[in-house]
């Protein structure tokens, strides 16, 4: 800076400030203030537990665990018993015969095997939907904080447009009174035509963040959403609450970790399933007949009397039957259920080691976010923006030119854009953390 710049600076930051207002005339209001609701806006608590109530593919999903209950329900149940019934008539004469036979079946060793199985089953349906609520849990922050750093985005980008258009009005009364060249006042133009049209874009992109946070939230495209946070509150917020527990016990209480060991236990389960199958079984069958037979020959009756010779008997009959495991033991299905169990204690390994990674990688992030945002806690975006201020002031004091305070304005921005990125890191750091330790908050 000259001698000359270097005084109108001193004598700029002796005056008092401009109102809070005035950076922002009535007649543009900011866009960035229609997303927010201090008072009544959903909170990430809030948007939380709406999405773990309402995203309808989770309310689908959910349904797979009643499904798994039915299949358990029916593995319990025994077989039913077969009841038969049977008539003969003799044709042109008079001899019938009656029988009725029931069949029952003991399903000896089966019953236990098929329970065990549907357990399992049970166990593992309700533990994937623990898994896709802590999934769910960390998207809803994810599209949270997405949309909060485009808010802050759009924020600043407003306060720049409103910055320009009140020096755009200055410029333009100065060049009238022809004491400023056109071309600051046509620089100035060119820039606000710039931010206006970066203020657009940035619209696009918030509105685009607003609609995955609703299709996450289980609302409709058009239904109305105001968040309450601020991107700065939530990183504080998070930053100051203490991080989550990682003591060894995190990998194997992971859902997806405890899931895939349910799989392993469902192999293990069909294996001695497909053992009890190839045992042999017994069945219990019962009969009653009645038979009514005669001849055409005549006899006496007790009376003396001639008869036909004719009579009615009744016949019970009882057993059992054995099925015997000669050549059909179930050797395919045990050896299908071993290969299953290899394959279910892979996925296992690969469950764990990806859990380990996804923990010790989101504690690694973390501690740099928390390094990077460090660095911020001087309020060198405070400082940056104290420093568009003293220079536009300048400017309105014929200090310095408009190219200084655009050089400045372009510093500001790209300070507090990588403020947001900061942020937003530290805030992506955190949720990474609580995804990986399983925490559904």
């Amino acid at each position: 800076m000259t001698a000359r710049i270097v005084l109108g600076v001193l004598l700029v930051s002796l005056l008092p400030g401009p109102p809070a207002g005035a950076q922002r005339p009535a007649s543009t209001p900011p866009l960035a203030a229609a997303y927010v609701d201090r008072a009544n806006g959903l909170s990430l608590e809030q948007a939380i537990a709406r999405a773990l109530e309402q995203e309808p593919s989770l309310r689908g999903a959910r349904s797979q665990v009643d499904v798994a209950q039915g299949i358990r329900l029916q593995a319990s149940l025994r077989p039913n018993p077969s009841l038969s019934f049977e008539r003969r008539e003799e044709p042109g004469g008079t001899d019938n015969q009656t029988m009725v036979a029931m069949e029952w079946p003991l399903d000896l060793f089966r019953r236990s095997g098929r329970v065990a199985v549907a357990d399992w089953e049970v166990a593992a349906a309700r533990l994937a939907i623990a898994d896709r609520e802590r999934l769910l849990a960390a998207e809803v922050r994810t599209r949270y904080g997405e949309v909060l750093t485009a808010i802050r985005d759009f924020d600043i980008l407003d306060e720049l447009v409103s910055i320009a258009r009140g020096q755009q009005g200055l410029l333009r009364s100065r060049v009238d009174e022809g004491a400023t060249p056109p071309l600051e006042r046509d620089l100035l133009e060119v820039e606000l035509r710039r931010l206006e049209s970066d203020r657009l874009l940035q619209a696009g992109r918030t509105d685009a963040a607003v609609l995955e946070l609703k299709r996450v939230l289980g609302m409709p495209v058009d239904a109305e959403l105001a968040l309450r946070d601020t991107l700065e509150g939530l990183v504080q917020r998070e930053i100051s609450a203490a991080a989550p527990v990682l003591d060894p016990t995190v990998i194997e209480q992971r859902s997806d970790v405890r899931e895939a060991s349910s799989r392993v236990d469902i192999a293990d389960a069909k294996i001695e399933r497909s053992h009890a199958e190839g045992r042999f079984d017994v069945g219990l069958f019962a009969s009653y007949m009645r038979m009514d037979a005669g001849f055409p020959q005549s006899g006496f009756a007790p009376d003396g009397s001639p008869a036909r010779v004719r009579g009615l008997f009744h016949y019970l009959s009882a057993g059992a039957m054995v099925t015997v495991p000669v050549f059909n033991r179930n050797q395919g299905d045990v050896a299908a259920a071993r290969a299953e169990r290899t394959g279910a204690a892979a996925a296992y390994d690969a469950a764990r080691l990806t859990a380990e990674t996804e923990v010790a990688a989101a504690r690694v992030r973390e501690e740099r976010a928390r390094q990077a945002l460090q660095l911020y806690s001087g309020g060198i975006h405070d400082l940056a923006r104290q420093n568009l201020t003293v220079v536009r002031q300048s400017h309105e004091l014929g200090r310095v030119t408009v190219f200084d305070v655009l050089a400045e304005q372009r510093r500001f921005l790209d300070v507090e854009r990588a403020y947001t990125v900061a942020l937003w890191e530290a805030y992506e750091a955190r949720t990474a953390l609580t995804r990986a330790v399983g925490d559904v908050r």
